[in-house]
């Protein structure tokens, strides 16, 4: 029986084969009757393989294939998607700073990359919302709303848990959602990603803002061409046919505008507070000479994630299917062959909102009625944000699996308070918590209540962690003095707009 290649329609004789031998895509039975499509012979070798070559002249397959391109509808934005491969472990894999998910597979190395994941696991692309084929949007997406479009994308695929697969700037969305969601996540997976994109005392490895603002400036006056090639990819920058793809591949990606705001909102990205959070089978890889992301980066996050294996790769490409690729499938598809399933705990990273009531203006044979009134509107305006509601006895407890849904319930709330004459101070704070029922507990949730005691009347105080998490959200923030609580944490007050 004959099998062909589905995606470079190479022919093959041997009936055990599955997968091709070349660029690693699933092999079906080839009728007697299809034209082959002959590039070129060899001669067949002891195990009865044919193959076909490229002429001399030629260094490149070309293959217009891709997988079907499918929607998922996260609330009110279509997320583009793609499925490839029939493993028996599912991996969702979140792209960089741009994407497009069909003209990605114009280029081999890219098409050979994602045919050899397929080869173990069933992959799961898609276009981040506001790039590629996915819904454009007017606002900037958040971290948290990027975790929604990966829900979305598994449960349209009908995914319970995943392996997630972050490459540079969609690692940091990937370390978030390991934190977040770890009943869905089985393992974790890194390639040259940064916890934090612009340099700090205590992160010195990082951009400087005058080196961010050099490239803005690139950016806004060499979009079009083949921008960054030489720090993402140096191995193939003087490949002329490559850098015609990649210029090509980013202005089909976003336009001028959008990719400067994303590149803005990228530097304020800060996922330090969350690592040591993660808590599932984590896989860091970096290649030691990466030019867009300094090693030390790789090594600060596997350093800083409980149980995280880290692998060094020689090389100066930061971007994955650049350079040697074969050295980072081995890694992946080892990792994922060995992982053991970790138990379920009920301990979760969340944000967590916390409301003490101080006074009311009623008589004191009306605080308690009015005080009930107040905790059945909270429990109303925390759970239209998703929010889970808990137990702390006078004060009003919930959780949020994302900050900006915590920050926008309190904001709602202290609207509330306010029509039924209730004075009310607020804390915020994203950390490590038990559930267990309606009972919150754990250093997070005093640390939140510290918050709340803190603030004024009126007030909704919120953790540097917090504010870190939701860049680009347009949520806005006032520095307060940090004193009453932990000496490392920042404190912010949070503007609410009506």
């Amino acid at each position: 029986m004959m099998k062909r290649c589905t995606n470079c329609q190479r022919t093959y004789h041997d009936a055990s084969l599955n997968f091709c031998r070349v660029d690693g895509a699933r092999l079906v039975e080839a009728s007697h009757e299809e034209p082959t499509r002959l590039i070129g012979t060899a001669p067949v070798s002891d195990e009865g393989l044919t193959t076909s070559v490229l002429p001399e002249s030629s260094t490149r397959v070309t293959s217009s294939y891709h997988p079907v391109t499918k929607y998922a509808k996260s609330g009110d934005v279509n997320i583009a998607y793609q499925m490839i491969g029939e493993g028996p472990i599912d991996l969702v894999f979140v792209p960089g700073w741009v994407s497009h998910l069909e003209y990605m597979w114009e280029e081999p190395s890219v098409a050979r990359f994602f045919n050899r994941l397929a080869s173990f696991a069933r992959v799961i692309l898609f276009d981040k919302r506001g790039t590629g084929l996915s819904d454009q949007t007017t606002d900037l997406p958040t971290l948290e709303q990027r975790m929604d479009d990966v829900r979305a994308v598994m449960e349209a695929v009908h995914s319970e848990r995943a392996a997630v697969f972050g490459m540079s700037e969609g690692g940091n969305m990937c370390l978030l959602f390991a934190a977040t969601y770890p009943e869905r996540t089985i393992a974790l997976i890194t390639f040259g990603v940064f916890a934090k994109r612009v340099w700090d005392p205590e992160y010195p490895w990082a951009p400087t803002p005058e080196e961010r603002q050099k490239f803005y400036d690139a950016l806004e006056h060499q979009w079009g061409g083949p921008l960054g090639i030489e720090d993402l990819a140096p191995s193939r920058a003087n490949d002329e046919k490559f850098r015609e793809w990649w210029a090509t591949y980013q202005r089909r990606s976003v336009s001028p505008r959008a990719a400067l705001a994303l590149a803005r909102m990228n530097t304020l990205i800060d996922v330090r507070q969350v690592l040591p959070t993660i808590r599932v089978p984590t896989l860091i890889m970096h290649r030691i000479g990466d030019r867009d992301s300094n090693v030390e980066e790789g090594r600060y996050i596997a350093s800083r994630i409980p149980g995280a294996k880290y692998i060094e790769l020689p090389g100066e490409d930061h971007l994955i299917f650049a350079g040697n690729q074969d050295e980072v499938l081995h890694e992946v598809e080892s990792f994922l062959k060995n992982i053991e399933n970790t138990p379920e705990s009920d301990i979760v990273l969340a944000t967590i909102l916390f409301v003490r009531i101080t006074s009311t203006t009623e008589p004191n044979q009306e605080h308690g009625k009015v005080v009930e009134r107040f905790h059945a509107m909270a429990k109303r305006e925390a759970e239209w944000f998703k929010g889970h509601v808990g137990d702390a006895g006078g004060a009003f407890i919930a959780t949020f699996d994302g900050p900006a849904r915590a920050i926008r319930a309190a904001c709602a709330i202290n609207q509330s308070a306010a029509r039924l004459n209730i004075q009310v101070k607020t804390g915020l704070h994203t950390g490590l918590c038990r559930v267990s029922g309606m009972r919150l507990t754990g250093s997070a949730v005093e640390t939140t209540g510290r918050l709340a005691d803190l603030a004024k009347l009126g007030e909704i105080l919120a953790s540097n962690t917090v504010m870190d998490l939701v860049s680009g959200s347009g949520i806005e923030f006032e520095r307060r003095q940090a004193n009453g609580v932990d000496s490392k944490m920042q404190i912010f007050s949070v503007v609410c707009k009506d």
